[in-house]
């Protein structure tokens, strides 16, 4: 009896092995092809940016810092002051700044200061850029004293409305219990021309509240006076600034 045909012992079978080496070496050839097609996408993507998918509507680290560049440019060119003023006390101490910019709607006026006594105070746009401690008033010579070298309020145009109807009538200032105050608004009634006009304008900052003409009638029945309507009763001029363009 010979090896093949002993009982017991297993044959290999050669049919079976002949199929699946074939089947190994198509699956082969598959796995390369497929791998060939993907690098050949790969590269045709990236060959051009304008056939990827990425190169469109997708924004770069370098595109966002251009553009965060750009807006920060913008923002700051719309900011900037057209007339500022120092203001001084009439010692000449400084006690803060005043800035003006054109803005819609208006002209934002922003104003800082320090080391002044807390409360409200009155805060007007003077007629004359003028800011002289111990001075005459112009339509009083005879009246003396810290700032009336800068006239009264800026009237405007017209020039014959009372207070708080002046071009130059803000809101009072408020200082807080440190001294410190910052206050900003916004006004349709000041312009580049009507600060900056021949003979300039000031910024003055009164040593009482403005009570804005504001008397009830049971004070005073006949309305107010022409006092409160020149100056709303604000009291001494603590504060001066000359505007400047």
């Amino acid at each position: 009896m010979t090896a093949q045909n002993r009982p017991g012992q297993t044959v290999p079978d050669q049919t079976v092995h002949a199929q699946t080496v074939p089947t190994l070496r198509r699956a082969r050839r598959g796995s390369a092809f497929v791998a060939l097609t993907a690098a050949a996408v790969l590269a045709a993507s990236c060959g051009t940016g304008e056939d990827s998918p990425a190169a469109e509507g997708t924004t770069t680290p370098q595109d966002t810092a251009t553009t965060a560049d750009a807006g920060a440019g913008g923002g700051e060119q719309g900011d900037r002051a057209f007339a500022t003023a120092e203001l001084t006390d009439p010692e000449g101490g400084p006690l803060g700044t005043v800035e003006f910019v054109e803005a819609e709607g208006g002209t934002l006026v922003t104003v800082e200061a320090s080391g002044l006594e807390p409360g409200f105070h009155g805060l007007h746009i003077h007629t004359t850029g003028l800011c002289e401690p111990d001075s005459a008033n112009p339509n009083d010579p005879e009246e003396r004293g810290a700032f009336l070298s800068a006239g009264g309020h800026l009237a405007g145009p017209g020039g014959g409305a009372g207070h708080p109807e002046h071009a130059g009538d803000l809101p009072p200032l408020y200082v807080a219990g440190d001294g410190t105050a910052r206050l900003t608004t916004l006004t349709d009634r000041l312009d580049r021309e009507l600060l900056l006009d021949d003979d300039g304008s000031a910024v003055m900052i009164h040593e009482d509240p403005d009570n804005l003409a504001h008397i009830p009638e049971r004070y005073a029945p006949d309305g107010p006076d022409e006092d409160t309507l020149m100056a709303g009763d604000g009291g001494s001029r603590i504060a001066c600034g000359v505007v400047v363009g």
